[in-house]
């Protein structure tokens, strides 16, 4: 478990600053559409009830790679998970105004959120069909998993399907060179990743990196694996809080699951300094982050309080109202009701959550969630602003004054948690 408050105006440690952001979702492409469609109050989610039923998607919107994937060659060699991870890096560069200037970009770190690439689903049904039609056991069976190992899996595709591929491909597209690192890990990975960032910035270890990640939620081989934890939901859309127990204390009864979202989301983070140097504004600073990894299913041993322990010392110092709260819930129980405990109690510090479980909108984005979560964030308070609800369960109420403290929290569908504390900067 870690916990780290920086920023404390009696130290020299640097601020982060949130310098650039690169979106692209089911709303659209890049970080001011969606400003715009998420704070208007009308905008409704969109998701895809047939292509994977009875499990809704939130496709990705329509993109043409080209525009920041360039060579053809690159383009060819890349699933769709690189895609729209190395499309959201390049949008983020281009907004914090790095792209092409290579002596920032040997400079600029890279640390990203990845899980596994596309997996070929052709040879998966030929295996599955031929498993299906009785012949698990006899030399038929054998025949054809034979045949479909040596003639299917490539090694050149099983290579660029790996993890850091993604970083792999970021490097080479975009010309970014200076250190690299991939966490793995779900949830946890996208938290993990900003909060490496964070600390090596606060520490004076690096003033320069490209953080985020990304998912693909058209894929048949991560609906099969999440419906067989039973992870998602079945059915109609419904918003986050609307999954499962309506209880005062969320509710671990009843139905839950989340709906998957195809989601990129990077950030440009940098010190103040560095930032002040080469004259760029901040959208937001990050002035606190705190994580830990028990799992939601194991409690007996007192894990989520030592976790709330942690989070509560992350907002033990705001008194200031309202305190607005980007919350990545993905409406799976108990972590739902976990989470939702844990805010609803943020009151015994004087402070009324405003809840935003931005997931009703963007759909669950696993390693790209919590990236997304920060640069929603950004985005609110760079623009002196909120979200309005995203449903009307009632956990989501009005604000009727802008907040200049987010907090942006990171429950994990079965396991890791943690949050990070997204304020205005002073040069803004």
């Amino acid at each position: 478990m870690t916990q780290n408050r920086i920023n404390n105006p009696e130290s020299d440690n640097p601020e982060v600053w949130i310098t650039g952001l690169g979106l692209i979702s089911s709303l659209g492409e890049g970080s001011s559409i969606h400003w715009a469609r998420l704070s208007d109050g009308t905008t409704k989610p969109l998701v895809d009830e047939t292509s994977l039923a009875p499990y809704g998607t939130h496709p990705l919107c329509e993109l043409d790679f080209s525009k920041q994937i360039k060579r053809k060659g690159d383009l060819r060699q890349m699933g769709p998970w690189q895609r729209i991870g190395v499309y959201a890096a390049g949008l983020a560069l281009d907004d914090a105004g790095l792209s092409h200037n290579q002596e920032l970009l040997d400079r600029t770190g890279l640390i990203v959120a990845a899980g596994n690439g596309e997996r070929d689903e052709t040879a998966d049904k030929t295996v599955l069909s031929t498993l299906t039609n009785g012949h698990r056991d006899d030399e038929a069976f054998g025949d054809v998993l034979n045949k479909t190992l040596q003639t299917s899996l490539r090694p050149t595709l099983y290579l660029a399907e790996l993890s850091n591929l993604l970083a792999g491909n970021i490097s080479i597209v975009h010309g970014v060179t200076g250190s690299s690192r991939t966490y793995k890990g779900e949830e946890m990975a996208g938290l993990s990743a900003i909060e490496d960032a964070v600390a090596r910035i606060s520490s004076s270890q690096g003033d320069l990196f490209l953080v985020g990640g990304a998912f693909n939620a058209q894929r048949a081989d991560l609906t099969l694996a999440f419906e067989l934890c039973k992870a998602l939901w079945h059915g109609p859309n419904k918003s986050v809080w609307e999954r499962a127990g309506n209880g005062a204390d969320g509710g671990e009864s009843g139905s839950s699951g989340f709906v998957m979202g195809s989601l990129g989301a990077f950030l440009v983070l940098e010190s103040d300094t560095h930032a002040k140097a080469r004259k760029r504004k901040p959208y937001a600073k990050i002035t606190g982050i705190a994580s830990a990894r028990s799992s939601h299913l194991c409690t007996e041993r007192g894990a989520h309080r030592d976790v709330s322990q942690a989070l509560d010392k992350l907002v033990s110092e705001l008194r200031q109202e309202p305190l607005g709260i980007l919350s990545g819930a993905s409406g799976v129980e108990p972590a739902r009701a976990h989470e939702l405990a844990w805010l609803l109690q943020l009151k015994k510090h004087g402070i009324t959550p405003a809840i935003r479980a931005y997931g009703t909108m963007l759909g669950h984005a696993l390693e790209a969630h919590f990236p997304a979560g920060v640069a929603l964030a950004a985005l609110a308070i760079s623009n002196k602003g909120f979200y309005p609800p995203f449903d009307k369960s009632g956990r989501e109420q009005p604000l009727d004054a802008p907040p200049s403290n987010i907090l942006v929290t990171a429950w994990g569908h079965w396991r890791g948690e943690g949050a990070a504390l997204v304020e205005t900067a002073a040069s803004q």
